[in-house]
C-alpha cells in the first residue's frame, strides 16, 4: 500500500483533471494535455479562490506532470 498522503494527492489530481476535461468537453474543446495544463495553471493563478493545501499541491503537480512550459 502507498502512503495515504500520496494517495490523497493522486485522488485530488484526478478530480482536478477530470473536472477540467469534462468542462472542456461541454464547451466542445478537445482536451489535449497542454491545454489541460494551461487551464489548470490559469485556475491556479486566480488568487481570489481559496483552495486547500492538498488541492494547491495537486494542481501544481498536474501542471508539472503534463509538461506545461511557460
Amino acid at each position: 500500500m502507498g502512503n495515504s498522503k500520496d494517495e490523497a494527492l493522486y485522488e485530488e489530481m484526478c478530480r482536478v483533471v477530470g473536472k477540467v476535461v469534462l468542462e472542456m468537453r461541454d464547451l466542445g474543446q478537445e482536451p489535449k494535455h497542454i491545454v489541460i495544463a494551461g487551464v489548470v495553471r490559469t485556475m491556479l493563478a486566480n488568487k481570489r479562490v481559496t483552495r486547500s493545501a492538498l488541492t494547491q499541491e495537486a494542481m501544481e503537480t498536474v501542471i508539472r506532470a503534463l509538461g506545461y512550459q511557460s
